[in-house]
């Protein structure tokens, strides 16, 4: 009976043994299946998506040229006021320039003129500067027609002594205009440096002559320069 117990015991020892190795070798087998095992794919599994390797660079290669495009877009405006406040400049500096007296005047600017008040003068010049015993009266009377104002005043206040001198010395004066330039032209005034050549003759003698240099102001009248004022420089 002592060996049948033995016997007993010996043999269920022996089974939970070999239980024990059966169920770590099926443990061990489990894990191995469970490793060797696919991952399921059913509907429901979502795969993470991958990111490509250039992203982080075309995302920075995106905001710089973001950057440039609203720098390019400044710069473009800040030139358009530029160029507005620029133009404008030059406008008020040619309203301006336009207004100055030196751009009034039309001496260096209308030729056709600058040459008519030229004439005009140097010719009425030559003619009350102009006489002889026998032509007092006419240079007289060309005088009032040719100058007026103070200049008419000046030149009949003297011409009564040249009338007598030229009656008793039988004297003649001839008057040539040298040289005449308008310094000043504004609508109908004219200033003008005028250059005389004056020869005198008296019965017997030689003739001698002088030079003589003007300052004349001339206002146009109906068309025709008289002389309003004339100054011995």
């Amino acid at each position: 009976m002592s060996a049948a117990r033995t016997d007993a015991a010996t043999t269920h020892d022996s089974g939970e043994a070999a239980a024990v190795r059966v169920t770590g070798q099926d443990v061990e087998e489990r894990e191995e299946g469970a490793a060797e095992a696919p991952t399921p794919t059913g509907e429901n599994t979502r795969p993470e998506k991958a990111l490509p390797k250039d992203a982080p660079a075309e995302e920075a290669a995106s905001g710089v040229t973001g950057r440039f495009t609203r720098w390019r877009r400044v710069l473009a405006g800040a030139l358009a006021l530029l160029l507005i406040a620029a133009g404008a400049a030059l406008f008020v500096r040619g309203q301006q320039i336009r207004d100055t007296p030196a751009s009034a005047n039309r001496a260096l600017t209308d030729t056709a003129a600058t040459d008519r008040v030229t004439a005009d003068v140097s010719s009425a010049l030559t003619t009350v500067f102009s006489y002889a015993p026998d032509t007092t009266a006419a240079t007289k009377a060309a005088a009032r027609r040719l100058l007026t104002g103070p200049a008419l005043k000046q030149y009949a206040a003297l011409f009564g002594q040249v009338e007598k001198q030229a009656a008793d010395q039988e004297l003649t004066l001839t008057t040539h205009v040298v040289r005449a330039g308008v310094t000043r032209l504004t609508g109908d005034s004219a200033h003008l440096l005028v250059f005389l050549d004056q020869v005198y003759e008296r019965e017997g003698k030689a003739a001698t002559s002088a030079p003589a240099q003007l300052s004349v102001t001339a206002h146009r009248q109906h068309g025709v320069w008289q002389i309003v004022d004339i100054t011995s420089r």
